[in-house]
């Protein structure tokens, strides 16, 4: 097992301590699964009734992910980039995103000059953006809520907007 991974799995377990402790206070049921997703430690809490640790849009999950990544850093000293995902909330917008990615791919191969997207989170827009990065080499322009991805001889350049909420 390499230095990164043992780093994930630990980073993944100080995660899955603090999730349960906080499940035990607040009383609620849910177990923990933990996973390596690439170059980040993943935790997910699944089972029982979990919707108002999501919240509206995700809302409570992104603060609940910043605090377990708060305690991540107070064990080991080092900033994680955790994700956490409550009752497959996430997974189910990643497909949601990548639906919405394809029609404004497709909206722009339509002949529109540009589709612009709300307001996303920094997870929301990452989904989208690998969607169309890839997808658009022939592409001349796709605002992702605030970041516009442009497509100029084969590069992407990404110019940042402020988002409002």
């Amino acid at each position: 097992m390499t230095e990164l991974a043992k780093s994930l799995e630990k980073e993944g377990d100080i995660a899955a301590d603090f999730l349960e402790e906080l499940l035990d206070i607040a009383d609620l049921d849910g177990d923990i699964d933990m996973d390596v997703d690439g170059d980040r430690a993943a935790v997910e809490i699944v089972g029982g009734n979990l919707d108002h640790l999501v919240g509206r849009g995700g809302e409570v999950l992104e603060a609940l992910q910043e605090l377990t990544r708060l305690a991540v850093y107070r064990e080991t000293g080092e900033r994680s980039r955790l994700m956490l995902d409550v009752a497959g909330f996430r997974a189910a917008r990643r497909t949601e995103l990548v639906a919405v990615a394809e029609s404004a791919v497709e909206q722009v191969k339509g002949g529109e000059p540009s589709v612009s997207l709300a307001s996303m989170t920094p997870f929301e827009r990452k989904v989208c953006l690998l969607y169309t990065s890839d997808a658009a080499d022939d592409l001349p322009c796709v605002d992702l809520g605030g970041r516009r991805i442009i497509k100029k001889k084969k590069h992407t350049y990404i110019r940042s907007t402020p988002a409002t909420h």
